[in-house]
């Protein structure tokens, strides 16, 4: 029916720590990715607020959200959401010269050597493996030194070995980079390194 109200979240409040690892987990429809959605700014919600840091959320517009977004959050995601008309070094470097960063090329190039990538630096998208892809997703999302990262199933369209190298590698970054991580996963190997797990059930925070 029009303007019938479909309620995915209640009554959720919870904190996390600057430097914290979380991860949300939950069965499909759960409502992981609208709470990570919601955490990061890129849905709005209908009630309650988001607070991150000394900023609320909910007082800003979309262009100030995106603004945001763009000076503290950094963004790792299951389908990689690189570029394909960039290379590596180009998808690392567009959200650092957003920024208006003097050193976009050599920052970029750092991360992708902190990732094993110095030498696919000039490969597109198409050139490489999915490992390779959420790799240099990684670099784009640390090279521009988040103060907090959103993951969306950062290991879903990987193998089991190539996700767990993925898992070591979001891990000594984040603990390197002391950027406070919050990861949406039904990989439960994943799932157990992260300090602290959020579990959903049917829009409700079950356990915290």
């Amino acid at each position: 029916m029009a303007g019938t109200e479909l309620e995915i979240l209640k009554g959720i409040t919870l904190e996390i720590k600057s430097g914290e690892a979380v991860a949300i987990v939950g069965a499909s429809g759960s409502g992981k990715s609208t709470l990570l959605g919601l955490l990061a700014g890129l849905d709005e919600a209908s009630g309650g607020r988001v607070v991150i840091g000394d900023t609320d959320l909910g007082e800003l517009d979309e262009d100030g959200r995106a603004l945001f977004r763009g000076r503290h959050v950094g963004f790792v995601f299951q389908s990689f959401q690189l570029l394909p008309a960039l290379t590596a070094l180009e998808n690392v470097m567009l959200p650092l010269e957003l920024q208006g960063q003097a050193k976009a090329r050599e920052q970029a190039g750092e991360f992708l050597q902190r990732v094993g990538l110095g030498a696919r630096m000039q490969h597109y998208p198409r050139q490489m493996s999915g490992g390779e892809q959420q790799r240099v997703a990684i670099a784009r999302a640390f090279a521009a030194q988040p103060s907090i990262l959103f993951a969306d199933e950062p290991t879903g369209n990987l193998d089991t070995h190539t996700g767990a190298h993925i898992i070591d590698l979001l891990f000594e970054l984040n603990r390197e980079e002391g950027t406070t991580l919050v990861l949406v996963t039904h990989d439960e190997t994943l799932a157990q390194r992260c300090e602290r797990r959020l579990v959903l059930a049917a829009g409700e925070l079950v356990a915290a």
